[in-house]
């Protein structure tokens, strides 16, 4: 099987984090990956796992997304 040119064989990390915001879930994603890839290069892939929100005295405090990162691993 011939290699094509620029493919090869990698590996990728990927790396939970949450994201608030008291706007949106969508906002709460945004900050997540945003905020991440300030320390982290190379992010490919952003994935939503999880959407909730926490409550005080009946109404929405702050929207939460778990968000699952991954970047290209370097050796």
């Amino acid at each position: 099987m011939a290699k094509q040119a620029g493919v090869g064989n990698a590996v990728y990390k990927v790396v939970e984090v949450i994201g608030t915001s008291t706007q949106s879930w969508e906002d709460a994603a945004k900050n997540a990956v945003e905020t991440a890839g300030g320390k982290v290069r190379d992010l490919r892939v952003a994935e939503v796992v999880k959407t909730d929100m926490t409550v005080k005295d009946g109404k929405v405090q702050t929207y939460r997304a778990r968000v699952l990162l991954s970047f290209k691993y370097e050796r």
